[in-house]
């Protein structure tokens, strides 16, 4: 079996017989289709321990599912799209679910009721809301079809883009917009893309410097898509054009988002391109130097945001290659340095698609959209021998706002401390805590301090002005 990908095999043959044996890869479910199907969206961990997420087929209508299912595996179908007549609350959701500050959590979906798509809200207990359709607005002005995720800003909002629509006429349907809607449903369009600064464009993050940084998958000056910049008011720059080397060596065609590191560099993956044709990973500096860390092949297309883990290490999944074709899992550290964790078979998934999440008990979670038991996808879990750590909802406020501390056997905790500062809290169960940003914290690590040990935050808490 190929352990590491060729241009990767150093390192002594024990260090890679250890590694693997601290490696757990477990099917967690397998759908059958009635319960969803075809699952390109990733997992999300809310506040009550729960994994929420969406299959883009399956369930009553067979048109998508919501979902919440256990780290164990429980799964429980809490919402099956087209439930109406004309199917007005969208159909085919196949954007990772996002937690609000008010515990519900938003999507989007294809659709809806001007077949442009949707933005929803869903409560924890399943009830669905529509909260905005998309071509609402002559020419679909506002947008059209969106399957990213959206992103939580400090104010509450939430920044999102859509493939296509838009107010420019130089792609056809549109070239998508960059967009923010209220909790409530009031919806902005920040930005119209017009192929010069990028077409389709995909995944938002929020940076520390508190603009949104993302990649469209096509566009730019060379067509092979761009990285770009956005300021909360909307204002874009283009910060790197792919395919901007001969033969496309830095890659094309990016399809998934970009992660921040601690470094303050973004990471992410071109899904073509490369030095042979499969995709890339790469690190772009904020000012838009962009160095190409890995090329994939043969096969690879890697077309999930890589997750940034508790050991500074970034993990994420390809669509296909490994041993039998059907996608693999694999680890890069910051400088380069890749290597295959697994290898999909078919049994266990195929075709994986979204990104992982590193679950507060250490291990990674993601889903398949094919292939299980009945070869309508599997959810899984991958333990790399990783430990607990908390995680804040947000990672970012000013003293006083309110943070939720996620976490594993939080009963029993003594202390919580903002970078070394004191706060009170409240044990809300053993996977909840709330507090307050305390006066005098200052950004840096979330600490809580349990029976069982201290746990620290697997990201740096922002305290804003």
């Amino acid at each position: 079996m190929n352990i590491l990908r060729k241009g990767c095999m150093f390192g002594g043959f024990l260090s890679l017989v250890l590694s693997l044996s601290a490696q757990t890869f477990t099917t967690v479910h397998s759908f059958d289709g009635t319960d969803g199907k075809q699952v390109f969206a990733g997992l999300d961990q809310a506040a009550n321990g729960y994994f929420y997420g969406a299959a883009g087929a399956g369930g009553t209508e067979d048109a998508g599912t919501i979902f919440k299912i256990t780290p164990s595996g429980k799964l429980t179908t809490l919402y099956s799209f087209c439930s109406q007549g004309g199917c007005p609350d969208g159909v085919a959701p196949d954007a990772t679910l996002v937690p609000a500050s008010n515990g519900d959590l938003y999507g989007t979906t294809f659709g809806g009721a001007n077949r442009g798509g949707t933005v929803f809200k869903i409560s924890p207990g399943g009830k669905l809301t529509t909260l905005y359709t998309f071509c609402s607005k002559s020419g679909c002005s506002d947008g059209n079809g969106s399957d990213a995720p959206l992103v939580p800003a400090t104010n509450g909002d939430l920044y999102g883009t859509t493939l296509f629509g838009g107010a420019s006429n130089a792609c056809s349907g549109g070239c998508g917009v960059a967009f923010k809607i209220t909790l409530t449903g009031t919806l902005t369009t920040l930005h119209s893309f017009d192929s010069t600064d990028g077409d389709a464009p995909r995944a938002l993050v929020r940076a520390t410097d508190g603009n949104f940084y993302g990649t469209a998958t096509q566009g730019g000056t060379n067509g092979g898509g761009t990285v770009f910049k956005i300021t909360p008011s909307g204002k874009l720059t283009t910060l790197y054009n792919f395919c901007s080397q001969s033969g496309c060596t830095d890659g094309a065609n990016p399809i998934a988002g970009l992660v921040q590191a601690t470094d303050g560099n973004f990471y992410g993956t071109a899904t073509q391109g490369g030095a042979n044709g499969y995709g890339t990973v790469f690190k772009i500096t904020p000012s838009g130097k962009l160095t190409t860390l890995d090329s994939f092949g043969p096969y690879g297309f890697p077309e999930a945001t890589l997750v940034l883990a508790t050991d500074g290490n970034f993990y994420g999944t390809t669509s296909s290659g490994g041993a039998a074709g059907d996608g693999t899992i694999f680890k890069i550290t910051p400088s380069g340095k890749l290597t295959t964790l697994h290898t999909f078979d078919g049994t266990d998934g195929e075709f994986t698609a979204a990104a992982l999440v590193q679950d507060t008990n250490g291990k990674f979670y993601g889903t398949a959209p094919g292939g299980g038991a009945n070869g309508d996808g599997t959810v899984f879990s991958l333990s790399v021998g990783l430990g607990p750590f908390v995680e804040t909802q947000p990672n970012s406020g000013k003293v006083g706002s309110a943070v939720k501390v996620l976490g594993t056997n939080l009963i029993g905790a003594t202390s919580v401390t903002f970078n070394g500062t004191a706060a009170v809290f409240k044990v809300v169960s053993a996977s909840l805590i709330t507090t307050d940003v305390p006066t005098g914290a200052t950004t840096g690590t979330v600490e809580v301090t349990t029976p069982k040990g201290t746990l620290k935050s697997n990201v740096a808490f922002r305290v804003t002005k």
